[in-house]
C-alpha cells in the first residue's frame, strides 16, 4: 500500500508519521593526526545543535534526501557510508522518524541560511558536549563502531 501524503513535505499515513532522513557527516581531521571530526548545524529556529537532517519531499528515495539535506544544511557533498540507528521522537503531536547514515565529507563550503546559521567540525568527544538532545549523542558512538568496522585500515580515537 503506498503511503498517502498529507499535512507538507515528509508528513506520511495520514499525517501520523513525520519521515526524515539525515546524515552524521564526518571528515578526517585536518591536523593530520589520524582522527576525525563531526559537523553539526546549528538551527536558530531552535536553538539546538545537532546532525542535519530534514523531511523527505514527496515520492523522494530516503538516500537521496539525506544527500540533500546535508548539502542545503552544510554546504558539504558526501559519500553516504553505513546506515546508522533510526530516531524515532514525538514531534508537535506526530512521531517522527528519522533515518540516518554515517557520510564522508567530500567538499563544499558553508554558507549560512535562516535554517542553519552555523556549523562546527569537532572531534567525536566534543561533538558529543555541543549537541543538544541525547538521541543525536547516541549517534556518534554508532558512528564510530560504524566507521572501525568499515574501515579497519584507520585510525579512529575511542571518543
Amino acid at each position: 500500500m503506498a503511503a498517502r501524503h498529507h499535512g507538507g513535505p515528509g508528513a506520511m499515513n495520514g499525517g501520523a508519521t513525520v519521515l526524515a532522513a539525515g546524515c552524521v557527516l564526518w571528515r578526517r581531521s585536518p591536523h593530520g593526526d589520524g582522527g576525525i571530526e563531526i559537523c553539526l548545524v546549528h538551527r536558530p529556529k531552535y536553538d539546538d545543535w545537532s546532525h542535519p537532517k530534514g523531511k523527505l519531499k514527496p515520492g523522494e528515495d530516503v538516500r537521496d534526501a539525506a544527500v540533500r539535506e546535508v548539502l542545503e544544511e552544510t554546504g558539504m557533498t558526501c559519500d553516504l557510508g553505513p546506515e546508522l540507528p533510526t530516531a524515532r521522537y514525538p514531534v508537535d503531536g506526530r512521531q517522527k522518524v528519522v533515518r540516518y547514515w554515517a557520510a564522508e565529507a567530500t567538499g563544499g563550503s558553508f554558507e549560512p541560511s535562516h535554517e542553519v546559521d552555523r556549523i562546527l567540525w569537532l572531534r567525536p568527544d566534543a561533538t558529543r558536549r555541543q549537541l543538544t538532545h541525547d538521541r543525536d549523542r547516541e549517534l556518534v558512538g554508532a558512528l564510530l563502531k560504524a566507521l572501525r568496522v568499515s574501515r579497519k585500515d584507520r585510525s579512529l580515537p575511542a571518543d
